[in-house]
């Protein structure tokens, strides 16, 4: 029996991320959500007119949630922890990336899903910036801006994901090992004034 519209757009959310892991992407439909949520196909067009913004809202709702986490660790774990988060969500079958990665391809050609995705993007490097500020202060290399270091760690989070989603056997664990050492050696850097 179905539930009555009183269901949270949260909650859905949730069912719709359980549906679109069950399914994947090319058999996840606001039906099938609905399904899974016990509730009518009208309560799912209520909070979301199309699949798009559902999905849209899937990728909004990881992308929050794992940087409020992020965000709750004091400066010193930021890093471990930023690292570690990525590396979760970093393999060969991920749900996330995979999604993120189809509405990327779609958002060429369609401003509806474009222009939310860049505001995800914009977010996701505007809280690294702020969490960059607080581990470092200023930049490790004179010239280069933390807003650059955003972009450039978002960058390469998202083109290590791709490489993983293509190459079964992608070294996922050496090659977080190895950024993590990178940064740890530019936060050395910083430290030592080296950066001029």
């Amino acid at each position: 029996m179905a539930k009555p519209n009183v269901i949270s757009k949260d909650v859905l959310i949730q069912y719709a991320k359980e549906c679109l892991v069950n399914n994947g992407i090319e058999k996840f439909t606001l039906r099938s959500v609905a399904e899974m949520a016990g509730v009518t196909q009208g309560t799912i067009y209520y909070h979301f007119r199309t699949k798009e913004q559902l999905l849209l809202a899937i990728v909004q709702n990881v992308c929050e949630n794992s940087w409020t986490e992020i965000s709750e660790q004091n400066e010193q774990l930021f890093l471990s922890q930023a690292i570690e988060s990525a590396k979760s969500r970093c393999s060969y079958d991920s749900f996330f990336h995979k999604l993120f990665f189809t509405l990327v391809a779609s958002s060429f050609n369609n401003e509806k899903i474009r222009n939310p995705l860049s505001d995800i993007v914009t977010e996701e490097n505007s809280s690294l910036i702020s969490n960059l500020s607080g581990l470092w202060g200023k930049s490790p290399i004179e010239g280069v801006t933390l807003e650059t270091w955003g972009i450039l760690i978002n960058a390469i989070v998202d083109g290590i994901a791709l490489q993983a989603l293509l190459q079964k056997d992608f070294p996922v664990e050496r090659t977080y090992q190895e950024v993590e050492q990178l940064f740890k050696a530019f936060s050395k850097l910083k430290d030592m004034g080296i950066n001029k």
